[in-house]
C-alpha cells in the first residue's frame, strides 16, 4: 500500500468514448498521487485499443487489466485486488469525478479517523442538461449505512471514497451483474464501517442513450436472478448488522421483498420467490390480507399461477 495514493478502478465494456472522459476526470484531480486501473471486462469493440492508448500516454499512471466478461462486480473485484493506494475510488466508465473530490475527501477522512468511507453529493447530467438535485441520499448526512440502506440507496458508485483498510473489512465485490453495488454497500453496513459526510458536490452521474447494465434484468434471465438474489443478500447483511425487525426501515424493506417475490415468480424463479415471500412475511410486523392471499394461492396453486394472478390484479387496479 502506497501512503497518500488514490487508486481509481474503472470497469468498462464497449464504451470507449466515455471511457476517455472518465479517465480524464481522474487525471484532472487536484490531488497529485494517482493510479488508474482500467478493467476491460471482455469488450468486443475498440475499447481495448483505446484503453491501451490512454495508458501509453499516461506516463505510467494508467494501467489496463483485461478479463473475460464477468460483469461489473467481478471487474471491480479484480481492480480492487490490484490497487496499491491507501485510498480507493470506484468509477463507472460513463460517470465523472469533480476536480477536488480526492483533496476534500481525503482531508475529511484524515480529520475523522473513525470513518472508513467519505461521501458527498452527486449531481446528474441528464442528456447534457445539468441537474443540481443530489442523487439518491447524497444530500443527507448519515453516520452508518444501516438502517437507512433498507429505505433507499445512499449514493451512486462514484460518490464514496474508501480507505483501503475499510475495503479489507468489507470484503470483495459480489460477482454479480445486477445490484452488485447495493450488495457491496450492505456488506459495508454489516462490517460497521462509519461514514463521513461532506456538504459538497464530488461527482457526476451521466444519463445517456448508450446501453446500461442496470436494465439487463428486463431481458436477461441471469440478470433477473442476480437481482432477486441481491434482495436476499441485503436482508442477510441487515440482520448481521443488528437491524431490528420492528424498525420502520425494516418494515419498508419487508414490503419491497414481498413485491420482489411476485416479480421473481413472474420470471420463473419459483424457489427464489418462495424464499423472498417467507422472509417478507416473517419480517412484517402486521402482514395484511394481501400476504395471506398470496401465501394461500402459492401454497394451493403454485407460484407461476400466483404470479400471473397478482400481475392481473395489479393491472385491473391501475
Amino acid at each position: 500500500m502506497i501512503q497518500g495514493m488514490v487508486s481509481t478502478v474503472i470497469p468498462v465494456f464497449n464504451r470507449s468514448a466515455m471511457l476517455r472522459e472518465a479517465v480524464r476526470s481522474v487525471l484532472n484531480q487536484s490531488w497529485p498521487k494517482l493510479e488508474v486501473l482500467i478493467v476491460d471486462d471482455g469488450s468486443t469493440d475498440d475499447t481495448p485499443a483505446v484503453a491501451a492508448e490512454i495508458a501509453q500516454a499516461s506516463n505510467g499512471v494508467v494501467k489496463v487489466l483485461t478479463q473475460a466478461n464477468t460483469g461489473v462486480g467481478g471487474a471491480r473485484r479484480a481492480g480492487a485486488a490490484a490497487a496499491s493506494g491507501e485510498f480507493v475510488q470506484f468509477l463507472d466508465s460513463d460517470d465523472l469525478l469533480l476536480p477536488d473530490k480526492f483533496s476534500i475527501q481525503i482531508a475529511a477522512l484524515i480529520a475523522d479517523p473513525e470513518a472508513g468511507i467519505s461521501y458527498g453529493m452527486t449531481r446528474t447530467n441528464e442528456f447534457g442538461r445539468m441537474s443540481l438535485n443530489p442523487v439518491k441520499r447524497t444530500g443527507v448526512e448519515v453516520r452508518t449505512i444501516f438502517p437507512e440502506l433498507l429505505r433507499t440507496r445512499l449514493w451512486d458508485t462514484s460518490t464514496p471514497l474508501y480507505r483501503r483498510s475499510a475495503l479489507d473489512q468489507i470484503g470483495p465485490w459480489p460477482v454479480s451483474r445486477q445490484l452488485e453495488d447495493w450488495q457491496f454497500d450492505a456488506q459495508a453496513g454489516a462490517a460497521g464501517i462509519k461514514l463521513n459526510y461532506l456538504d459538497a458536490y464530488v461527482s457526476e452521474t451521466r444519463n445517456h442513450d448508450e446501453p446500461r447494465l442496470c436494465h439487463a434484468w428486463m431481458s436477461d434471465p441471469r440478470a433477473m436472478s442476480d437481482r432477486v438474489n441481491a434482495f436476499l443478500r441485503v436482508y442477510e447483511h441487515a440482520v448481521s448488522a443488528g437491524v431490528e425487525r420492528d424498525c420502520p426501515e425494516m418494515q419498508n424493506y419487508a414490503r419491497s421483498m414481498f413485491w420482489m417475490a411476485r416479480t421473481a415468480a413472474n420470471n420463473g424463479l419459483n424457489e427464489e420467490a418462495e424464499s423472498l415471500f417467507s422472509i417478507a412475511r416473517a419480517a412484517q410486523m402486521n402482514p395484511g390480507w394481501d400476504y395471506r392471499l398470496i401465501g394461500w394461492c402459492a401454497h394451493t396453486f403454485g407460484w407461476p399461477f400466483t404470479a400471473r394472478l397478482s400481475h392481473f390484479a395489479e393491472r385491473v387496479a391501475t
